[in-house]
């Protein structure tokens, strides 16, 4: 994206960024941040630092809770990322790695989710169907990403 590294890390710093790359057919409502310390609604998303949000896609059926916590913070000489892994939510393992790259004036982002549906007989159409609204929603974030810090 053409935004410098700089930019795009400090859009991850806090929770409001999350708000705004989350597609709003998933209904996505922050429920509570909580810092490292305990401190309520800190202004970074610091190690230790848990996030309580609740979905409900499309409007349908009850909302289904989701707390992350943030177990790395790191930035380097041209490279960033963290990783939230789930604590509480509707996977039984989800780690996510946000990844940044700095090319000039411009920053590279990938995403690395490593994750497993609820097990049982329909996991291999539940894993599909993950893998496929996963994809749909990481190119959306990425595309609304850019129209947030480009722009700045």
């Amino acid at each position: 994206m053409r935004a410098p590294l700089d930019r795009v890390w400090s859009f991850h710093r806090g929770v409001d960024g999350l708000a705004a790359l989350t597609p709003g057919w998933m209904g996505l409502r922050v429920e509570g941040v909580t810092g490292p310390d305990g401190e309520a609604d800190p202004n970074a998303l610091d190690p230790g630092s848990t996030v309580e949000l609740s979905v409900r896609p499309f409007g349908i059926g009850p909302r289904r809770g989701w707390t992350s916590e943030i177990v790395a913070r790191e930035r380097g000489d041209g490279t960033a990322y963290f990783r939230d892994v789930l604590v509480e939510g509707p996977f039984p393992e989800w780690e996510h790695t946000h990844l940044f790259y700095a090319d000039g004036e411009r920053t590279r982002c990938r995403d690395r989710v490593r994750y497993r549906t609820p097990a049982g007989p329909l996991a291999p159409v539940a894993d599909e169907a993950a893998k496929l609204g996963l994809d749909a929603v990481f190119r959306r974030r990425h595309r609304r990403l850019a129209a947030s810090v480009e722009g700045e």
